[in-house]
């Protein structure tokens, strides 16, 4: 297959991490399978694409990979999607094609060059490349090349801007590219999605413009408002919210409070594969006066209590907490640390469906991207404090005071 213009760009850049953000049509994989074909053939080499799914992989590489590779196909496993070819200057490449749902299936594997495709759709992310996948890299010192379409700015988003970090960068290349710069496809065809989609929804498909996630639940959140490098001063406490998980990431967010009853949030706690007595390790590290654990967990809320942690009664309204939330960004009363990667990025995804719920029916978002979500609502909302009116008896002065739960 021959490359078009941006395509060879890409292919020629010799960083070791290529991250490529594109639109829609652009011929991503193309540029995958030309990738794995150009490492498979003249060296020696395990090679991995991995999609979302298994029948994505199947249903967006296979059929191309095995029509490119045929000439010099060895052996071919349709049922668990490998392929062994013959290199030119003697022995054999393996290619791997696998889901990102069995992403823990390639742990302790090794690869000389991994291929990510529709990054963006990839959920808990970084985890599973700094635990699982980074790894498989390191003893070749092989090379990866993520590949995606933009969803809001979320995880794809954060790794694209990876190579402007002076620290982490040095080994990343990033490229954008529209789906105009594809020159196969027809600009007609394109100009006709313009029309048909919102103006964020068009620059995000086809122009691989990073935009905000539409129906976000807390539209209110603003990176230049909220996210601060400033510390708190006047704090009378730190409060805890705990959501609880495994395969999913467990999440602790701490939070202090100023004497203005400001919230400070200078650090966040996301990992999968942990147990009880782990979240609760960890959650008597921050020294915090209430934890605010998932009400939906009773049995491993007794087992934090063991540990020593003042577990509040959490409250289940779902609805009432998110306006509570909303409410105080829309006041400025939240201030998040930069280095909380993961509460940013599920700030910026968290969404609610596009089916609206019917006329009694509350809207509820999207369960995805909601870990860090839920731990912070279940101790903002249940922790929120309680104006009351007070009369002075002396001064008959009308005053109020804050008093928490």
């Amino acid at each position: 297959m021959k490359l078009h213009a941006a395509q060879a760009e890409i292919v020629k850049d010799s960083h070791r991490f290529r991250v490529v953000n594109c639109g829609r049509r652009f011929g991503k994989t193309t540029l995958a399978v030309e990738e794995i074909k150009g490492k498979a053939l003249y060296t020696p080499s395990r090679i991995c694409y991995i999609a979302p799914t298994y029948q994505q992989a199947r249903d967006i590489a296979w059929a191309m990979l095995i029509k490119e590779m045929k000439p010099i196909t060895k052996k071919l496993n349709e049922a668990r999607l490998e392929l062994v070819v013959h290199v030119q200057e003697g022995g054999e490449s393996i290619i791997q094609l696998r889901g990102w749902e069995s992403v823990e299936t390639l742990r302790g594997q090794q690869f000389d060059l991994l291929i990510i495709d529709e990054v963006a759709m990839m959920r808990n992310f970084f985890i599973n490349w700094m635990e699982v996948l980074r790894p498989t890299l390191t003893d070749t010192v092989g090379t990866a090349m993520f590949i995606s379409t933009p969803k809001g700015f979320n995880h794809f988003y954060d790794l694209y801007q990876l190579e402007s970090d002076s620290k982490k960068g040095k080994d990343f290349k990033s490229f954008s590219f529209s789906s105009y710069d594809n020159p196969h496809i027809p600009k007609d065809e394109i100009e006709a999605q313009k029309e048909e989609l919102t103006e964020d929804r068009f620059a995000q498909e086809f122009l691989a413009d990073f935009r905000k996630t539409e129906g976000l639940v807390y539209k209110e959140f603003n990176r230049e408002l909220h996210v601060t490098k400033e510390t708190p001063t006047d704090v009378f406490e730190t409060i805890l919210g705990i959501d609880f998980g495994y395969t999913n990431p467990s999440a602790i967010v701490p939070i202090k409070i100023d004497q203005d009853y400001d919230y400070w949030i200078e650090e966040e706690w996301y990992k999968t594969k942990q147990t009880t007595d782990q979240i609760g390790e960890q959650a008597s590290l921050y020294k915090a006066s209430k934890a605010y654990p998932d009400p939906a967990e009773p049995d491993r809320i007794e087992t934090l209590k063991k540990a020593g942690l003042n577990c509040r009664e959490v409250s289940k309204d779902v609805v009432a907490g998110i306006d509570h939330v909303r409410e105080l960004f829309k006041q400025n009363r939240i201030h998040i640390h930069p280095r909380c990667r993961n509460l940013i990025m599920e700030l910026e995804t968290y969404h609610y469906p596009d089916k609206k719920p019917d006329k009694n029916e509350a809207e509820r978002p999207v369960k995805e991207n909601d870990h860090m979500m839920d731990a912070m609502r279940y101790a903002l909302y249940t922790n929120k404090p309680i104006k009351t009116e007070t009369v002075d008896p002396y001064f008959s002065f009308h005053g109020t005071y804050y008093k928490d739960d």
